[in-house]
């Protein structure tokens, strides 16, 4: 089995709020004692997990030296397929309420899509196999957690799974800046998949036909383009004002 690292105070703590069971070794660095580390430590020993005190600069070859401390070697996460993308919506009590991520290969905007899908409640982020950044541990870092609650859904054709999604009564909105439409003026109540592409490249071209329509958000500064995340940060939480979230 693969084995993966999640480290930063926030997003070992995190882990341990909602999946306990993945950790399998906690990491500190030799000398830090400080309240919030010892905690850590405390924590992963209640639920078995080895703990091993290591020099501050393995930790910083490990993680690029952002990990305040604390490095958790955890199972791999689970990142699921089409098959549990039907089993999550026929289990949903609410309108489904999805995020499509289409090229976006940072694992940095993956981790800040996922905090922000998180804060949106979103039920589920649609990302393609290839060509797409991986829930590695610079995405986990950034997520903050949010790795652990928002199922990050893995799919070898988004223009099929769109289509799919389309038959099943789900409005696909995507964003593109040449759209006559802004944001604020389209209907983000009901079924809805936001359908985001890459900055700069924006959404592929069968993915940008399969959207039932297109907007953009309104540009008042001399920058034409936002990063993915905070485009995501803004259509998402328009969608949950108008659904009263």
């Amino acid at each position: 089995m693969n084995n993966d690292f999640i480290f930063g105070l926030h997003a070992v703590q995190s882990l341990f709020d909602t999946k306990p069971e993945r950790v399998l070794e906690l990491w500190v660095q030799k000398g830090r004692t400080d309240k919030r580390i010892s905690r850590l430590v405390d924590t992963a020993r209640s639920y078995g997990a080895a703990v091993r005190f290591i020099e501050k600069s393995l930790l910083d070859a490990k993680t690029g030296g952002v990990h305040q401390g604390i490095v958790a070697k955890v199972a791999a996460a689970t990142v699921l397929r089409e098959g549990d993308l039907d089993d999550l919506l026929e289990h949903l009590d609410t309108p489904p309420f999805l995020l499509v991520l289409d090229g976006v290969t940072d694992p940095h905007n993956l981790g800040a899509c996922l905090r922000t899908a998180d804060a949106a409640g979103v039920h589920a982020i649609i990302i393609p196999k290839d060509k797409s950044a991986v829930l590695n541990a610079t995405a986990n870092k950034v997520a903050c957690g949010a790795a652990e609650t928002v199922p990050l859904i893995q799919v070898t054709n988004l223009a099929r799974t769109l289509s799919w999604l389309k038959a099943r009564g789900i409005w696909l909105i995507g964003t593109a800046g040449e759209s006559s439409k802004r944001i604020y003026q389209a209907d983000l109540t009901g079924a809805l998949a936001l359908v985001m592409g890459a900055e700069g490249k924006g959404m592929r071209r069968l993915t940008r036909e399969q959207c039932d329509s297109l907007v953009y958000i309104p540009m008042a500064g001399a920058i034409s383009s936002l990063n993915v995340s905070v485009a995501a940060g803004v259509c998402l939480f328009e969608a949950v004002r108008q659904r009263g979230n």
